[in-house]
């Protein structure tokens, strides 16, 4: 039988910003947000990086509501589509939160961490009971309701406590957005259920995060664009290498880690990074093991209760090999649906199995690679199917390339021509051939980009992942 989802609350810390609470007090200021639900069945969280945030998700999950995190950055049309769509019967904010007035027509409940009372002692709610409703980037469209539910966000933390020899002797260190999964289920709600301590620092800076890691931390969750700048720091300040050193686990996630930064890492720090594959509608999928390789470019192998494979454009599987074709899943953390669209929960699935968009390779031996999404980073040019991950990895070979990005555009010739946008080191000065050619040689003719692009930056969103579209438009 599944333990109750935060099983180890009474066991947990929580700190947010500075702000902490510890065993009896964290369960009791969860209570005490729990009793302020009673009556409702979906409510809103205002995502803060503050205690607040964390109380309010723990408290109703604790009630068993069902919890929409919404991200403060958003405009007032995602927060009115979002809060529309999911009809929240309240929003949960700290008494210092400003909230935007495209959501002042929802009752606030203010989180008070001095508030205590005793969580309840009911049954928990039913594996299948709704946990989340996150909302998907809107990159393809308006935002969907990803509906998560108390079963797969537990199966899905058992699975990566086993991949990770993650237990309540660990302290994670993050600084990840809390709208999100990668903040909100590994971050927080993964101490809530495996006791130990979520330390968010608040704002990321690479000192804030080997101050962390100095004091006690244990685990490190970050993004590529984070682990970049804490290498800087690294390779910069001795001192910032050894907390980096201590750690027992430094984890990636949300998007490619450059096998650039991957080996520096390791040189730097001593640090193999682990890389790990996951998703709203699936968490997380696949990972390295603690006690297994780390290998640059892959992201390990699936998790505990997922099946993994390739197919084809027509659906059909592939051999195990180095065939490039789009990844599909079974799991046990696999959501619910898209909520209140049944056409896109369909078109999500396939024969019983969930097709991410994301395109790679599945090795004999299980390890995942990927080379992007189906829709912008499977490019076929001149009869040939390239994946825009490989590119851009050789184009950051490079040492004058900061960041790279690359896209297929429409070429009459060759059906797509090899577009790369590229973020130059201050000062470089290289020819577009330089980089053409460099590519060539480490990969092969075709696969060389026809088109360079310099930027200063590359568009991303709050997770650090390059918005293609917003380059392909502006091209």
């Amino acid at each position: 039988m599944t333990a109750p989802l935060l099983h180890g609350l009474a066991r947990a810390s929580l700190e947010i910003a500075g702000e902490r609470l510890d065993g009896d007090e964290l369960s009791g200021a969860a209570g005490a947000v729990a009793a302020s639900l009673a009556g409702r069945s979906r409510v809103a969280v205002w995502c803060t990086p503050e205690v607040a945030t964390g109380l309010g998700v723990a408290g109703a999950l604790l009630a068993g509501v069902t919890v929409v995190p919404l991200n403060p950055a958003s405009g007032d049309h995602e927060l009115a589509h979002e809060t529309g769509d999911s009809a929240p019967e309240a929003v949960l904010a700290s008494a210092a939160a400003e909230l935007p007035a495209s959501i002042a027509h929802l009752p606030r409940i203010v989180v008070d961490p001095t508030a205590r009372a005793e969580p309840p002692t009911g049954p928990e709610p039913a594996a299948t009971t709704t946990a989340l409703i996150v909302y998907t980037s809107g990159t393809t469209g308006a935002p969907k309701g990803v509906v998560l539910s108390r079963g797969a966000i537990a199966a899905n933390l058992d699975a990566l406590a086993d991949a990770w020899a993650w237990t309540d002797d660990d302290v994670v260190v993050h600084a990840l957005p809390l709208f999100h999964v990668h903040g909100l289920v590994l971050g927080t709600l993964g101490p809530l259920r495996l006791g130990g301590r979520s330390h968010h620092v608040g704002r990321f800076s690479p000192e804030a995060i080997a101050a962390a890691l100095s004091a006690d931390g244990t685990l490190l969750f970050a993004v590529p664009t984070m682990h970049g700048r804490l290498l800087a720091a690294a390779e910069a300040d001795p001192t910032i290498a050894t907390a980096l050193r201590s750690a027992r686990l430094v984890v990636s996630g949300s998007a490619a880690l450059p096998a650039r930064v991957h080996l520096a890492y390791a040189a730097a720090t001593g640090q193999q990074i682990i890389e790990r594959y996951g998703m709203s509608e699936a968490l997380m999928i696949a990972s390295a093991r603690h006690d297994g390789p780390r290998i640059p470019g892959a992201v390990g192998r699936a998790l505990a209760g997922v099946e993994l494979r390739i197919v084809d454009e027509a659906g059909a599987a592939l051999p195990a090999g180095e065939t490039i074709g789009e990844v599909e899943l079974r799991s046990a953390a696999l959501f619910d649906g898209y909520l209140g669209r049944p056409d896109a929960t369909a078109a999500a699935l396939r024969d019983g199995w969930f097709r991410t968009g994301d395109v790679g390779t599945l090795a004999a031996d299980g390890v995942l690679r990927l080379v992007g999404r189906s829709s912008t980073d499977l490019i076929k040019t001149g009869g040939y199917r390239v994946g825009a991950s490989e590119i851009e990895a050789a184009l950051l070979e490079h040492p004058l390339v900061l960041e790279a990005a690359v896209l297929g555009l429409p070429d009459e010739d060759l059906g797509e021509r090899i577009a790369a946008w590229v973020v130059m080191m201050e000062g470089a000065d290289l020819a577009d051939a330089v980089l053409m050619d460099h590519v060539a040689a480490l990969l092969a003719p075709h696969k060389r980009p026809r088109v360079i692009v310099r930027v200063a930056t590359l568009p991303r969103n709050a997770l650090g992942k390059v918005q293609k579209q917003r380059l392909r438009s502006s091209e």
